[in-house]
């Protein structure tokens, strides 16, 4: 039990390491960092592999950390409303999945997009609530751009990206995926 801890907390500590770095492959150019999402990436995974709580921990700190680190994303309200997205993607991935009695695709799959749009709702009502604190306003249309129309290549890497990863390590014995019998 003590390894299994020490083993998720070394590999959490690598997913928020990726997670600081690997926006700066996107070049830190905001529009593309916005479409492409690189910070999900090792927050779902992390989640998937970890956790629940190591994912929402993850999720949690990363976009903080970077904001603290290298002004990117902008600490407010940028990085907070974030903070409080990612946490949630790290969350219920890894609550999901590992309720999940079959650690399979269409486990992960289920997992994944629940996810994704539970993170994108909380992220939503944070900007109405930051920018409502500051006398902003957050619209409907402002959600849905930001959410799903600006974020799309992003969601499409993280649904192809992710599942990839998992198979690959699932072959390689580092976590447990199988392959469901069909009924026939």
């Amino acid at each position: 039990m003590k390894n299994n801890s020490i083993k998720n907390m070394v590999l959490a500590a690598m997913f928020l390491a990726i997670g600081l770095v690997l926006p700066l492959f996107t070049g830190q150019l905001q529009q593309l960092g916005n479409m492409l999402s690189p910070m999900h990436l090792p927050v779902f995974l992390c989640g998937l592999i970890c956790s629940w709580k190591y994912g929402f921990a993850v999720g949690f700190i990363l976009p903080i950390m970077r904001s603290m680190l290298f002004h990117r994303p902008q600490m407010y309200p940028n990085a907070v409303a974030m903070a409080f997205e990612l946490a949630t993607y790290g969350l219920v991935v890894g609550y999901l999945y590992g309720r999940n009695k079959y650690k399979c695709i269409k486990a992960l799959y289920k997992s994944l997009i629940a996810a994704m749009l539970a993170g994108r709702i909380v992220w939503g009502i944070t900007e109405v609530v930051l920018l409502g604190i500051s006398g902003g306003t957050f619209t409907f249309s402002a959600f849905i751009t930001g959410s799903f129309v600006n974020s799309w290549p992003g969601i499409v890497i993280q649904l192809i990206l992710i599942p990839t990863i998992m198979v690959a390590l699932g072959k390689a014995k580092l976590v447990p995926l199988i392959k469901r019998k069909s009924k026939e």
